[in-house]
């Protein structure tokens, strides 16, 4: 497998599926970015993956830049990031649109936190049962106004499926959701009537006689 994917900002890759077969170059504003392919466990289906902390500053950088211009019309008044991907981009993202500070949920469950404020967490990338999302009750004062949900990848709309759920126990509605890359269609169904911002998109792959293809 490539050791070259998500490090630049390409100005002489066409997008889509590459001539190698395993890699997947996605638009980017002017650029594209190489995405390595991964199979999913039907052997049938493949997705374009983007693994933010193993991406270059650079590209990190853009992708920060351009999911922040997206959600600064919105005008949210804190940001909500989502484990594990999700806390640097959310950190980054709150930064840029001249925040002190984010409201981080978390998979790891500490002394103090109350169960009362967790919900069953799974994605297309970690799938199964046993993981769960908390939100630390000394965060929840936190979350006034306008709240926007930033998450690396929406995929197949579990994760986001959870975070929805555990907002509403305190009956918030997120102003907007934002990722980095909004993979296939999946998620649409789990996001409502909430308005959903993401730096690029991606489709969910098939796998013929030929190799991937979109759709």
């Amino acid at each position: 497998m490539r050791t070259d994917v998500w490090q630049s900002l390409h100005s002489d890759l066409s997008a889509g599926v590459q001539a190698d077969k395993e890699t997947y170059a996605v638009p980017f504003g002017d650029y594209t970015i190489l995405l390595p392919i991964r199979a999913l466990g039907d052997g049938e289906r493949g997705v374009a993956s983007l693994i933010l902390n193993q991406a270059s500053f650079t590209v990190l950088d853009a992708l920060t830049d351009g999911l922040a211009a997206q959600l600064a019309p919105y005008a949210p008044d804190v940001i909500l990031s989502v484990p594990t991907l999700g806390l640097p981009l959310g950190e980054a993202v709150a930064r840029r649109l001249g925040h002190s500070r984010m409201v981080p949920l978390s998979t790891s469950r500490k002394f103090w936190y109350d169960n009362a404020l967790s919900v069953d967490m799974s994605s297309i990338t970690s799938p199964g049962k046993g993981k769960r999302l908390y939100l630390d009750p000394r965060m929840v004062p936190l979350l006034k106004g306008r709240v926007a949900v930033v998450d690396d990848v929406l995929s197949s709309g579990s994760s986001i499926a959870s975070v929805l759920a555990l907002l509403n126990l305190l009956d918030i509605t997120p102003t907007v959701i934002g990722a980095a890359m909004l993979q296939g269609k999946g998620w649409e169904d789990h996001v409502g009537d909430c308005p959903v911002e993401g730096a690029f998109r991606t489709p969910i792959l098939r796998k013929t006689a030929d190799g991937w293809t979109a759709g």
